[in-house]
């Protein structure tokens, strides 16, 4: 009888406790941290794995609430009843936190963590901000953004960077995916060609973060995030031209590869081909390019929802600028000016996070850059490969979330130009650690520090520390404060340097910069109770610079002198963000930087060039429900900047005037998977001639066959060269187009 009692209570047991809840976590954005499934009040849980997957064994009969979590969405909650010997079968899908502060941002502490969360103020930019004035490319879609300023460096080839809170490009630390890919000749040209249709966000992070990513990262860090090839839409498609019959198309095909793998391939074609004068000085207004870049990311499916993922590009480009009559037969002869550039760039990026019970990632990213250029006569012929190593251990231990890294970094250049004796081998180990700790709810303090030895330059150590106080659920204050450094590569100090118009002059062996920055940041989210919010975010910064790189166009007419400053600079200012949506449709993004950038030597203090004191940009959007018609209203506000003239005679302006490029946009989404949208760019038609004679000086001459000089080599007033010029591509500010309408038609397969 005890026997027969004992396999009674077994099998009783055994059918109470046999009951599965399985299912499947989708959600309504590509961006997805680890997912937690819980039973609310029991201590069942589990983790859907990397494709949304979840399972909860032998739950015993009963009511219940289960609770799906996701860092960056609503959290989910239902009631649910477990009957004997009946599994359930549970499906959800998770929703973006609308709320800004909630957004999950990895750049200012390499984790994934809720803005609300971070130590380090991040800025979010999703693809829905950059759809409001579409671009062909990146670099044109930062415009928009506040503190942030896309800088072209050259009136013929057309060749930018970014400046962040006014600093040059250079200081300026681009990104995809966290790997620092972006850098050297690509800051100059590899910011072209990255599918914008494969963006997930930009995170964007101002002031100094070295004790993380090392060089570069001095003045900020552009972090461009690729799309989750898993979650992607099965295809997508967008086209648009605009009036000067720009084309660019931006195409996304996603394919699951087995079980356990997924693709994502993204392809950017862009061409403008169009011989366009209509500042009549013989030269074309903007570059001409045929480029084409592919982009191919791969996710595969791991044991225990362990991340691996590896993607590649490939970009080719073919541009050129210059006299109207320029063909390609004249490429680098003196009949006909022409600046003529072949780019060549591939690149492979990876995480892989090891099989251990600890959180070890690897990171890794190489790239190559070959470049073929002719500036006139001047020929730039240059080899860029750079490999990029890393291993992170994350781990909490109680109050303590702690982040310790090693990375190495390897950089090979090498050119024609008398700069360049023979090939640069860099090598730049390092190794970093983070403790963010957090005292209570409310207080949090985050400590770092990183060690560099740079094989030319020697050790370079960079402290960081990071205060945040939440005051409540929406309202943060947040004291940063860190050093910086960057080591020299003298291409990206001024691409002015290699037009050919002047010559290269470093007065001595340039030493590494350094920085040290403090920021206050004040983050506040106002509910006014009727479904309308408002966000603000107030950031105060000062950074001082020493061992500062300056260029002299001042001191000789025909040289470009390079050298470090005797002295001191300095960034200050203070930007605000306001966020306004109303229940309406109504929406505003407004964004305000006031800047003060000034280098001081020998007690004197001057204001750098193309350094602008105040910034604008805004955002206004509006949805017409009945119509599905969304209007989009976006612009940029940018006061006087201080331009590099020839000489005390040259007629242009010397600053440039307070100037604003405005657009406008409808989209039409009635249609199922489709938007049709079109506008107008530049509604104020303005371009940088304005008040001015002319913007390239003497392109009657471009190869200073009739320029004359004295005995001291300074240029003398002739009645051809009544200004005692040269020519010179140096003065340019803004976009060089005028105003232009523009049409495109998207498709999104899900």
């Amino acid at each position: 009888m005890k026997y027969l009692f004992l396999t009674i209570l077994i099998i009783t047991s055994k059918s109470i406790y046999s009951q599965n809840i399985t299912g499947k976590i989708t959600t309504d954005s590509p961006v997805v941290q680890e997912i937690d499934i819980r039973l609310l009040n029991t201590n069942f849980k589990t983790q859907a794995d990397s494709i949304g997957h979840y399972q909860l064994e032998n739950i015993p009969v009963g009511t219940y609430k289960i609770a799906v979590t996701s860092t960056g969405f609503k959290t989910l909650t239902q009631k649910i009843t477990v009957l004997e010997n009946q599994d359930l079968n549970l499906d959800f899908e998770l929703k973006e936190d609308q709320n800004e502060l909630n957004e999950v941002v990895v750049s200012g502490t390499l984790k994934p963590v809720k803005r609300l969360e971070s130590a380090v103020p991040v800025e979010v930019y999703s693809p829905v901000f950059f759809k409001k004035n579409p671009t062909p490319s990146i670099y044109d879609a930062l415009q928009n953004i506040n503190g942030v300023r896309p800088q072209l460096n050259c009136g013929v080839c057309n060749t930018g960077d970014i400046h962040i809170n006014g600093l040059e490009g250079p200081y300026t630390l681009v990104m995809i995916d966290g790997m620092p890919i972006v850098s050297s000749l690509s800051t100059v040209y590899g910011l072209s060609g990255i599918p914008n249709s494969l963006v997930e966000r930009i995170e964007i992070v101002k002031g100094p973060a070295s004790s993380l990513y090392g060089s570069e990262a001095v003045g900020g860090l552009i972090n461009i995030i690729t799309k989750n090839p898993t979650n992607a839409p099965v295809f997508s498609a967008d086209y648009f031209t605009t009036t000067y019959l720009e084309n660019n198309l931006d195409l996304g095909m996603k394919f699951n590869v087995g079980k356990k793998a997924t693709s994502l391939l993204g392809i950017n074609y862009f061409n403008y081909d169009q011989v366009i004068d209509k500042d009549n000085d013989n030269f074309t207004d903007v570059t001409l390019s045929d480029r084409v870049s592919v982009f191919n990311k791969w996710s595969f499916q791991r044991n225990h929802n362990r991340l691996f993922t590896i993607a590649a590009r490939g970009m080719y480009e073919d541009r050129w600028g210059g006299d109207i009559r320029w063909e390609k037969k004249y490429r680098g002869g003196d009949e006909i000016y022409g600046e003529s550039i072949y780019t060549k760039r591939a690149e492979l990026i990876g995480s892989y996070q090891l099989p251990f019970e600890e959180k070890l990632m690897l990171s890794f990213s190489g790239n190559v850059h070959y470049q073929d250029s002719r500036y006139g006569t001047t020929s730039y012929i240059a080899n860029q490969k750079i490999g990029f190593l890393q291993l992170t251990w994350d781990k909490k231990i109680g109050r303590n979330d702690l982040l310790a890294g090693i990375a190495s970094r390897y950089t090979y250049y090498d050119d024609n130009t008398p700069a360049t004796n023979e090939a640069e081998k860099t090598w730049l180990p390092g190794i970093f650690v983070q403790d963010e700790i957090t005292f209570s709810p409310k207080s949090q303090v985050l400590l770092g520090a990183r060690y560099d030895y740079n094989s030319i330059h020697g050790s370079i150590f960079t402290p960081r520390f990071a205060y945040r106080f939440k005051a409540n659920e929406n309202t943060i204050f947040r004291l940063n404060a860190g050093t910086g450094f960057r080591v020299v590569n003298l291409f990206t100090e001024d691409h002015a340097a290699l037009t050919g118009s002047r010559d290269v002059v470093i007065e001595n062996d340039l030493k590494p910069e350094k920085s040290v920055n403090v920021n206050l940041n004040y983050i506040q989210k106002i509910n006014f109770g009727n479904g309308t919010f408002m966000g603000i975010e107030t950031t105060a910064f000062y950074t001082r610079f020493s061992n500062k790189i300056i260029s002299d166009y001042e001191t000789d007419p025909n040289k470009i002198i390079y050298d470090n400053i005797d002295g001191y600079a300095i960034s200050q200012g203070i930007s605000t963000n306001v966020d306004l949506n109303f229940t309406n449709g109504l929406k505003f993004i407004l964004g305000a930087t006031v800047l003060d950038n000034k280098n001081v030597e020998d007690g004197i203090s001057e204001r750098p060039f193309l350094t602008e004191r105040f910034t604008g940009t805004w955002s206004i959007s509006y949805k017409i429900e009945p119509w599905n018609l969304l209007l989009d209203y976006t612009g940029n506000v940018y006061s006087p900047m201080k331009l590099p003239l020839l000489n005390e005679y040259d007629p242009r302006n010397p600053n440039s005037p307070w100037y604003s490029i405005q657009n406008i946009q409808f989209t039409f989404t009635g249609w199922k998977n489709f938007e049709l949208y079109g506008g107008v760019k530049n509604l104020l038609n303005f371009t940088p001639k304005q008040n001015n004679p002319f913007l390239i000086s003497r392109t009657n001459d471009p190869f200073d066959k009739n320029v004359q000089y004295d005995t001291n080599g300074k240029v003398m007033v002739t009645p051809d060269n009544p200004y005692g010029l040269t020519f010179d591509t140096t003065y340019v500010y803004g976009q060089n187009q005028t105003i232009r309408g523009f049409l495109g038609l998207r498709y999104t397969l899900r």
